[in-house]
This record gives structure tokens, sequence and C-alpha cells, in this order.
């Protein structure tokens, strides 16, 4: 699983995944949702966990999110998690409702557990409803105590190329800990949130507030500031969970390893974040948006994301084109408070703009920068230590043949 932890250091496992903490299954299936294709996927965690989640800021959040919501309203803790990708069991109505609490009470029955342990998510077409004759079938073929063939991260899946996984091994008092993370999402990607599912697992002992802290705080950091295309879904949820089997002193800000626990779960936070943004719908390139100087976080978040989320800066990033214009024009509309005459904007290594004046580059070491599959725009508006990093991708023809075609 990886070379052997060093004290203080990060640890990234070779195979890692959401199953990686002590105690933690994982698992998929195919329950016929989706014609062929992985459709079920399954988490468990030997002992109730500790669980924090954040979800869509759309108005019309999908069934499953709010059945998510109830069963966290009880304890605080789930124990297992019941994911369907191929049907987002979003604007369903009351069946839609019964359907998630079928869910939810089927796994709860399968795995013994009080049903408010369950959690509920679904990702794929609006507007469906469940086949819940399959997914009863699913449910009750599952093996919780196994690893099954197919994995979690694959099960849950949509259109994305591949799965996203992740997991760091960490020391905290003497004791292994392990954090690791899957994720989901690949179009209708926009903060906030995206048509994105997290789910982030440790068996760190951690005081329960400032896991709740973190969670919104690295969201927002991370699967806040990506884009794909400027949608943003109706079953957007991030998870954390932590089932504190690692026997550590419970984790705290004031803990003398809480930084390198924190540096650990933001590293998991942006890498899912980063590899949905890279397996956009289409995309051939990661681009990374890193603005600095401006009066507030706020506006250096505000600009990246105006970057990132420009049609015709992903359209010029996809064709190679310095078109360092349509950069410009995005922070000129993104709302920010800067100065105009102080912009300096570099692709790589090249600076574009300069005091808000073009400058000099070299136009063929620029394309063949600009023919990479990772791209880094750095925007500089003034001298504070305000800074900000958004991420997204090129926007390809592909991109309208997926989405054209995707309910067939």
């Amino acid at each position: 699983m990886g070379a052997a932890i060093k004290k203080n250091k990060l640890n990234k496992l070779s195979e890692g995944s959401v199953s990686s903490p002590k105690g933690f299954q994982a698992g998929g299936t195919h329950c016929g949702i989706r014609k062929a294709k992985p459709d079920l996927g399954w988490l468990y965690s030997e002992t109730p966990a500790d669980t924090f989640a954040v979800y869509t800021t759309n108005a019309f959040q999908a069934a499953p999110l709010k059945v998510m919501q109830e069963s966290l309203a009880v304890e605080q803790k789930l124990q297992a998690l019941i994911v369907n990708s191929g049907n987002a069991n979003a604007c369903t109505g009351e069946r839609g409702m019964k359907d998630a609490y079928q869910m939810r009470e089927q796994v709860a029955e399968q795995m013994n557990l009080e049903k408010h342990y369950v959690g509920v998510a679904s990702t794929g077409v609006i507007g469906e409803f469940l086949p819940m004759d399959k997914v009863t079938q699913g449910i009750r073929s599952l093996d919780f105590n196994n690893k099954s063939e197919i994995s979690f991260e694959t099960a849950i899946l949509t259109t994305d190329t591949r799965e996203k996984k992740i997991a760091y091994e960490i020391e905290v008092d003497g004791q292994k800990v392990i954090i690791g993370g899957a994720a989901k999402g690949s179009g209708m990607i926009n903060p906030k949130m995206a048509t994105m599912l997290g789910f982030i697992t440790t068996d760190a002992v951690i005081d329960p507030r400032a896991l709740d802290t973190q969670l919104k705080q690295l969201t927002n950091e991370t699967f806040n500031m990506i884009t794909v295309d400027g949608d943003t879904s109706t079953n957007d949820t991030v998870v954390v969970m932590a089932n504190g089997q690692a026997n550590n002193q419970s984790l705290d800000e004031y803990h003398p390893d809480w930084p390198i626990f924190t540096e650990a779960l933001s590293e998991v936070f942006q890498f899912l974040a980063k590899e949905i943004a890279r397996d956009g719908e289409g995309a051939t390139k990661l681009i990374e948006v890193q603005v600095k100087g401006t009066d507030t976080i706020k506006d250096a978040e505000q600009m990246a994301k105006a970057i990132i989320g420009s049609s015709l800066v992903k359209t010029a990033i996809h064709g190679a084109d310095a078109n360092w214009g349509r950069i410009i024009t995005a922070i000129g509309y993104s709302g920010a408070s800067f100065d105009p005459n102080q912009i300096e904007i570099s692709i790589g290594d090249e600076t574009v703009v300069e005091n808000g004046l073009p400058a000099d580059f070299n136009e063929e070491t620029l394309q063949a920068y600009l023919e990479k599959d990772e791209v880094t725009i750095f925007v500089k508006v003034g001298t504070s230590d305000k800074k900000a990093i958004g991420w997204g991708c090129d926007l390809s023809y592909d991109y309208v043949k997926i989405n054209a075609l995707y309910r067939t």
C-alpha cells in the first residue's frame, strides 16, 4: 500500500481509496439502472462515524439529499452509505422521497443498523423515477462485510472517464492515521457546488466541531473553486466520515499533530477537486488559475471563477490560442475590486500583460505551452497576500456531443 510512514510526512498510498482507513469497507455492483455499467456503490464503517456533509445550493434539492440530512439530524453519525448512478432521483416528488427512504431502510435492514445510520446519494438523469425493483434486488445482493469485485469508485461514475480516488497516511500520537477519498463529477460542474459527489473517510479521532469546520473550509477552497460548464446540479454532496479507529488522542486545533492532519485532509480535497475538473466532459486540458494581490479573498475567488468559467477562455485554451484579451475581459466583469493599471497576467512562464498593458512575449513558445495537458494562468493585481486558486478545463467539440446525447 505504499512506503513506510515517516514522522510528520505525508505518505500517499499507491492503491489508496475511500476504504483505506481502518474499519471502512466499500464496493459496488451492477443492479440494472444502467444498461451495463456498475451503478450501485456502498460504503460501510464497522462503527458509527462522526459525519458531516455539505450540499448543492440549487433550489431543487434531490430526494436523497433530504434523506441524508434527516439521517444526520439524529446523531450526526453514519455507518453506511448507499449511492446509485444513472438516475438522480431529482424532481420526482413524493414518489422520489419514498424511493430514497426505501433505499435507506433496505440497507439498514440488510446491515442490521438503525435507519438513521444510513445515508443515501444519487447521481444521473434528472426527472426519472428509480427502477426500485432493480435497486432493491441490488441492495439485497450486497455483502457489506467484504470488498466487492467492482469498486465503489467505479459504481458512482456517470459520464466520467475514470475513477477518482486517493489516500494519505500520516502519524498522529505515534498511531497510523489514514485519510481516504473518492469522488465523481464530469459535467454540470460549477460552484457552488458541482454535479459531483465527494466522499472522504478517516480513521482518526477528531473533535466533531473541528471536523465540520474543516469540511466547510476545504470545500470552499477546493470543490467550490472548480467549474466545467457553468451549471449547478440538484444532487451535489460532499460527505466526511471519521470513525476514530486509529485510537489517537482527539484532534483539534490545539493538538501538536493538527497541522499534518489538516495538510493531508487538504491534499485529499484538492486532489479530488482537480481530478473532477481534469475529467470534465470532453476535456483535453486542466486549467489552473492563480490570483493574488486582491483586497479580499472573495475578490480573488471571483476573479479565478470568472476566468475558469469563461467559455471564450476555455475555447482559446482548447485551441492553444494565446488570446489573453479573453482573460482580461473575464477579470473585468468578475465583479471583483481592482486597479486595471496594476494588472499582470502570465500564462505559464510567459508574461502577456504588465500594468494593464500588452507585454512582449514569444508567440511560438506560448503556443507550445498551451498545447500541453495542463495550463496555468497567473493573475496579479496588487501587493496584498490575499489569493485564491480555481480549476477548470477546456471546452471541446466533444462536450457538445456528450451532452446532446446524454439521455440516449
